[in-house]
């Protein structure tokens, strides 16, 4: 009996030690935050991509009550800002706003060796907004529609050239090229806008990007769009027909941007920022910055839908770069 008090006892002195360290944490969340958040961006200072990350970080600073800072952390096609969110510490202060998409699902297939685990290093937030890339041609061109574009390319056989700046380009084009048995050759560019207006000069038969990088040079006539890479039509862009309609049955590919922040970032921390997401996600003048910057329209969802659609793009970038031949670097 003596032994049992005694036992019971310890356990009672114990348990305000047990019952302090959660309130440790939820002092941290109901702090939080405290200070300056940092955002990390992938791209160069300037791009439309950052002016994206710039536009949500200020959305995000205006509701958190704090600084958000941007921090450019460009090369290895994402890689490098994303080991840097990844390996940050998990409490809430560096957020990754990123086309997830195109960096986070097929890391594993596009590098030898990654400095982190895109599966566990990172935690999902929220989905913020998604685009097509388009199928472009010259804007002085003959070529008005895919169908002609096919005929072309077939007639020129492995003379035609098609340029690419990114993965995500890269994989469109080869994959209309398998729909259709083209030969056509890829070059490759540094830059989308070097390669654009190789394109805009005849150098190139056609070019797979995004269309943030080409509003003001499908404005003035230099750039013909033919169609867009998703099954639907977007309705940004409702006067382009979708890569179904054209023809191109096995091509179903958008960029969707999304939020991450360290693993281990406190979940109710992580449910905050999302709160604060939802807010202007997709609200009026974030549909009238993004139809004016970059043709996208907003993505709603929380993390398990961020992680959904991660999941199912592993499945198809495991079959996009077998079909583009792309060697992991």
């Amino acid at each position: 009996m003596i032994r049992s008090r005694r036992k019971i006892l310890q356990s009672t002195l114990a348990l305000p030690v047990v019952l302090a360290l959660p309130r440790a944490s939820w002092s941290q969340v109901d702090e939080y935050p405290n200070r300056e958040i940092h955002s990390i961006c992938m791209f160069p200072a300037g791009t439309g991509a950052d002016i994206i990350v710039r536009y949500y970080s200020r959305k995000l600073q205006d509701l958190a009550g704090k600084p958000v800072v941007v921090e450019n952390r460009i090369g290895a096609a994402g890689n490098i800002a994303t080991e840097y969110v990844a390996r940050s510490k998990p409490d809430g202060y560096t957020v990754f706003i990123a086309p997830a998409s195109s960096i986070i699902p097929p890391a594993r297939f596009l590098f030898k060796q990654l400095g982190y685990d895109p599966d566990k290093d990172l935690a999902s937030v929220a989905l913020l907004a998604t685009l097509p890339f388009i199928l472009f041609v010259a804007g002085d061109s003959p070529i008005k529609t895919v169908p002609e574009l096919v005929d072309y390319l077939r007639k020129k056989g492995d003379q035609s050239s098609y340029g690419s700046s990114t993965t995500v380009g890269q994989v469109c084009a080869e994959m209309f090229k398998e729909k259709f048995g083209l030969k056509t050759m890829e070059v490759k560019y540094r830059s989308g806008l070097d390669g654009l207006n190789e394109l805009i000069k005849h150098q190139l038969d056609f070019y797979f990007t995004d269309p943030g990088t080409t509003k003001g040079m499908v404005a003035d006539g230099r750039l013909r769009p033919l169609m867009v890479t998703t099954a639907r039509r977007s309705s940004a862009l409702s006067d382009l027909p979708s890569a179904r309609e054209c023809g191109v049955t096995n091509l179903d590919l958008e960029s969707w941007w999304s939020v991450h922040v360290p693993a281990g970032t406190p979940a109710a921390i992580i449910r905050k920022l999302a709160g604060w997401i939802d807010q202007f996600a997709a609200s009026d003048e974030t549909k009238k910055f993004l139809a004016d910057t970059t043709s996208a329209e907003p993505l709603l969802g929380g993390a398990k839908a961020v992680d959904d659609l991660m999941a199912k793009d592993r499945v198809k970038w495991a079959d996009y770069v077998r079909i583009a031949k792309i060697e992991p670097q």
